[in-house]
């Protein structure tokens, strides 16, 4: 791998957030799923869940609308909503899905400087029943218009820059925010050799304390599977 290569993969790495996921519940359309992750390799997060329990599974992304954004993720698919919210509660504190109801809370309301996972729903019917009684609670994005809606692929960018405009001013992106352990799976996924990644880690700074629970030094890390 050349210098440039090592130097801007690593610098990408380091910036990855551990306590920021994304669910994307019934998304039918590739496209749309694409888009959410190009959305999601942009802010640094690297966990995104796709949990399909009325359409089939999916095989591919569109390439197009993503630019293979999904080669730099870990992608976790489920077809049971239960236990896709089991694993999820073992690393997030919070799992808030968009839902107009009258005790959602606006998006700007939610603390993103704690761990959360943000539950986005199928285009046409939006997030289930199902998935809203085992989500913690609901948010919604201010909007002032005639039509109330927006693309889930919107919809999802704006809800994570938010998320990345909190964390970037709590210092989260300042200090490397993912478990020793996932980062070193990473560096092998994303191409490096043995001698890179001793390389590397050789060079990456101890994890500072102020980057919290998704830290390799906190009690949270030690639940991750």
């Amino acid at each position: 791998m050349t210098p440039e290569r090592t130097e801007r993969l690593t610098k990408v790495l380091n910036k990855r957030q551990n306590n920021l996921a994304v669910v994307l519940e019934n998304v039918f359309d590739p496209h749309n799923i694409s888009a959410v992750m190009r959305s999601c390799d942009a802010v640094g997060i690297q966990d995104v869940y796709v949990l399909n329990t009325k359409i089939p599974r999916h095989k591919k992304w569109g390439a197009k609308s993503s630019s293979s954004a999904a080669k730099w993720l870990t992608i976790h698919q489920y077809t049971d909503a239960e236990l896709c919210f089991k694993d999820l509660r073992q690393k997030y504190d919070k799992i808030l899905a968009t839902h107009l109801s009258s005790d959602a809370i606006s998006l700007y309301e939610v603390d993103f400087t704690q761990s959360v996972a943000l539950v986005f729903g199928n285009e046409h019917a939006g997030v289930s029943e199902e998935i809203r009684a085992l989500a913690d609670g609901n948010f919604i994005i201010p909007q002032v218009g005639i039509i109330q809606s927006l693309n889930i692929s919107v919809a999802c960018a704006v809800s994570i820059y938010e998320a990345y405009r909190q964390k970037k001013l709590a210092g989260h992106y300042d200090n490397i925010n993912l478990p020793q352990e996932k980062y070193n799976t990473l560096l092998k996924e994303w191409g490096f050799t043995e001698e890179e990644s001793e390389n590397i880690r050789s060079l990456t700074p101890d994890p500072s304390p102020q980057c919290g629970e998704g830290c390799p030094n906190s009690n949270h890390a030690d639940k991750i599977k």
